[in-house]
């Protein structure tokens, strides 16, 4: 692995990526606002059912390639794309955007149940916004699966006609996790998801991306290095808005390759 975006070895060797693609390849990807240029030339293979983890300095890039994957970047005037993403051999770019994010779920940085609806409602939001019919049945299962799914289905299970505006916000970024895995994504994106959340809450959230990556392959945006050692399986670290270094993260966080990445882990910016 070298500096920049000219040469880059992704965490699986030659052998492995022919016989095996990505769940996400990503392959000279360049994105831009208007005319100014926010990622440069990124190249990525995102391994199935692991957690990743994207780091850098405020600034760097990472939400814009997270929100990549699943095309939130467009919602921006101006968005461009250079370069391709793949899921499962598709490229997102000719893909519907709303049956991507079906695909690729995400859940944002402040827990945002909708404030209208109880917890039972927020959970089958994705399919009654959609106008998509679910039989009472079937929505009491997809309901009760996705809170399990959760970690959030004991706590709930007799109140689930209360708004879910009510609950703590971890329990709050848990049910929106629930939403989002409602759906039976194939991928997961979280844009810090912890971050607003207490100590108690962080914890159980981590715990549970940890048991989740078993069925769902999970993208991380973090300020919190502890947190992506804990966590991630790979680590992405990212500045002014090239991939610098991408490997295991157990390798990155013992002998990073790159000055800058050493730098950054040990605390001399962020």
């Amino acid at each position: 692995m070298e500096i920049g975006n000219k040469k880059f070895v992704d965490p699986l060797t030659s052998s492995q990526r022919i016989k095996k693609p990505g769940i996400i390849d990503v392959k000279d990807l360049s994105v831009y606002y208007g005319e100014t240029q926010v990622l440069q030339s990124v190249d990525m293979h995102i391994p199935e059912h692991r957690i990743i983890a994207i780091m850098g300095p405020s600034g760097c890039g990472k939400s814009t390639l997270l929100r990549t994957f699943n095309r939130m970047n467009e919602l921006i005037d101006g968005c461009s794309y250079k370069g391709s993403v793949l899921l499962n051999q598709e490229n997102i770019f000719e893909m519907d955007s709303i049956s991507l994010r079906r695909r690729v779920g995400m859940v944002f940085q402040h827990p945002n149940p909708f404030p209208t609806m109880s917890i039972y409602q927020n959970v089958i939001a994705g399919y009654t916004l959609n106008g998509a019919k679910l039989s009472k049945a079937e929505a009491d299962q997809l309901v009760e699966e996705s809170l399990r799914k959760a970690a959030l289905w004991d706590e709930v299970k007799d109140k689930l006609h209360n708004k879910g505006s009510f609950l703590s916000g971890g329990q709050q970024q848990r049910l929106c996790i629930a939403r989002t895995l409602a759906m039976n994504p194939e991928v997961l994106l979280l844009d810090e998801p912890t971050s607003a959340l207490d100590p108690k809450s962080t914890s159980m959230i981590e715990s549970l991306l940890i048991t989740l990556k078993k069925s769902v392959t999970i993208i991380l945006v973090t300020h919190n290095i502890a947190q992506a050692g804990r966590v991630s399986d790979y680590t992405a670290f990212m500045y002014l808005g090239e991939l610098i270094e991408y490997d295991t993260t157990k390798k990155m966080f013992t002998v990073p390759k790159n000055k800058k990445t050493e730098e950054y882990l040990t605390g001399k910016f962020g």
